[in-house]
């Protein structure tokens, strides 16, 4: 029986380095992985490499070695920077691995084996994108007669391949996404998703024999698969398809696939009749982001408009990296990157929001008890106890609908509401009267059980910062340790707890 949250990205080509057009995608993942895992669930989250097809054959060649070893060295570089973004992926995997061959050459045998000539041989001319890894139709191609997404001529290819007959599953599809609508989200992509199907399915190739690097067909190994029965193949691969069927049962279907809108075709069209025809089930969705912009123009390695997180990251820190593009663009649409928005974002929300807020508090603690967290008081925390429980509902709706940036928005309503508390309590002035010392020691409790709570709610967002501002607070155990809703209810921060006036979290930022 199911009871894992799988989460995966797109695993991504390791012909060059990642920009952050991949960083938001992958983030954002980690993200609601991190928010299932703080509600105490059993979460499988996965990302890795898709490292067949000719395009990195050619890659390779162009770089004089073989394709082995250039994604041997290129694949580091991706795990690298998840490692610079404090991604916390369950499992990474390469398309070139030992149990993805299994897996796909079961999948494959499955469909071939099935008993309805899903899988047949035919001939194929058409142009073709190396790019995409894709036969284009006249649709799909730009004014110049070129490829759509990357502008790059194309090449008239014709060859024997196998197919896989997807015009046989129009009505299966429309079946499955009329039963359930949010199997494909947002709403436009679905939308999107529909009218393809309806206006009729065409069969795509699943092998090639121009060139060799890929799984060979396991009935017919003069052809290798083609990519896209390959790289999709990978989200039960790291499920345990074919090789641990508890497992699988417990983790399949993914509860969400997150891909670029570039691709949504693939996965909710492709990917579905392909585990359709296997006799198993679909992912419960596809969740369709758009893309990242600089200047206008697409995130694009071939048109040098790709920026390596660690650009971001040395002038920023990881933690107003994530944050920046979870609450900047609204997931599910496009979003444009400045420097200067980010410049902006990060000065307003967390050098004067949220770290202003945690400077303030702890600095008060340390000077008027000793560091330590005095007893409160019911009464003195105002709105705080209400606004932190409505957050939390909103907050868990937020991700459950995959409305990222409202999530963390919802975050940023108790730190607004905290600073204003202390704007109209003014702690620093009930200091200067003894007779009002029991009111000053409610209005700090109240304020520390915020930031209390705020840890525990940034975790996912930023879980360094979040990380260090529970122990600046003096709390027990660790920030991830905790679980809500349970953690973030009102009255955990026990008086007495020996807090510590540590650095800025958010140091103020120039440009």
């Amino acid at each position: 029986m199911k009871d894992t949250f799988y989460v995966t990205t797109p695993i991504y080509y390791p012909n060059d380095v990642p920009h952050i057009g991949h960083g938001y995608t992958t983030v954002a993942a980690d993200f609601v992985a991190r928010y299932h895992r703080l509600r105490g669930e059993r979460v499988f989250f996965l990302t890795g490499t898709d490292e067949h097809g000719q395009k990195l054959q050619r890659t390779a060649a162009e770089a004089g070695v073989d394709t082995q070893t250039f994604v041997d060295e290129m694949e580091p570089r991706w795990r690298e920077v998840w490692e610079l973004l404090d991604v916390a992926y369950d499992d990474y995997i390469r398309t070139t691995e030992t149990r993805h061959e299994t897996a796909v050459k079961g999948l494959l045998t499955a469909v071939h084996e099935n008993g309805r000539d899903d899988i047949y041989l035919g001939t194929y001319e058409a142009p073709y994108c190396v790019a995409c890894e894709e036969f284009k139709t006249d649709d799909q191609l730009n004014e110049n007669g070129n490829c759509a997404i990357h502008d790059r001529p194309l090449e008239l290819v014709s060859e024997e391949n196998y197919f896989f007959r997807l015009s046989g599953y129009g009505e299966r599809l429309l079946e499955h996404y009329t039963a359930h609508p949010e199997a494909c989200e947002p709403e436009s992509r679905r939308n999107e998703v529909l009218s393809l199907i309806k206006s009729g399915l065409k069969d795509f190739s699943i092998s090639r024999t121009s060139f060799d690097w890929g799984i060979p067909l396991p009935w017919d190994e003069k052809h290798v698969t083609y990519v896209w029965f390959d790289a999709l193949t990978n989200y039960i691969t790291a499920a345990a398809y074919g090789q641990d069927e508890e497992r699988f049962a417990r983790t399949w279907p993914a509860d969400v696939h997150f891909v670029g809108k570039d691709i949504l075709r693939f996965h909710a069209i492709y990917w579905p009749a392909m585990l359709m025809a296997a006799g198993l089930e679909p992912p419960k969705q596809v969740w369709a982001h758009g893309f990242l912009t600089v200047g206008g123009e697409k995130m694009s390695k071939t048109r040098a408009t790709g920026i390596h997180p660690k650009q971001l990251v040395d002038h920023f820190g990881v933690d107003a990296y994530r944050y920046y593009f979870l609450r900047e663009v609204q997931f599910g649409q496009d979003g444009s990157f400045s420097w200067e928005s980010m410049v902006a974002r990060s000065n307003a929300d967390l050098a004067n929001g949220l770290g202003n807020l945690a400077s303030r508090v702890l600095a008060m603690l340390s000077s008027y008890f000793g560091g330590e967290v005095p007893e409160g008081s019911p009464d003195a925390a105002g709105d705080l106890p209400a606004t932190v429980a409505d957050v939390v509902r909103r907050y868990d709706r937020h991700v459950a609908e995959m409305a990222l940036s409202q999530a963390v928005a919802s975050v940023w309503d108790v730190v607004d509401e905290a600073n204003q508390y202390l704007v109209e309590r003014e702690p620093w002035k009930l200091a200067k009267d003894e007779s009002r010392r029991g009111e000053l020691a409610g209005v700090l409790y109240a304020a520390a059980e915020t930031l209390r709570v705020l840890a525990v709610l940034c975790w996912p967002v930023m879980p360094r910062a979040a990380s260090t501002l529970w122990a600046d607070l003096g709390c027990a155990g660790s920030v991830e340790a905790q679980r809500l809703p349970g953690a973030a209810v009102w009255g955990g921060l026990a008086p007495g707890t020996r807090s510590r006036r540590g650095k800025s979290l958010f140091p103020r930022l120039e440009g």
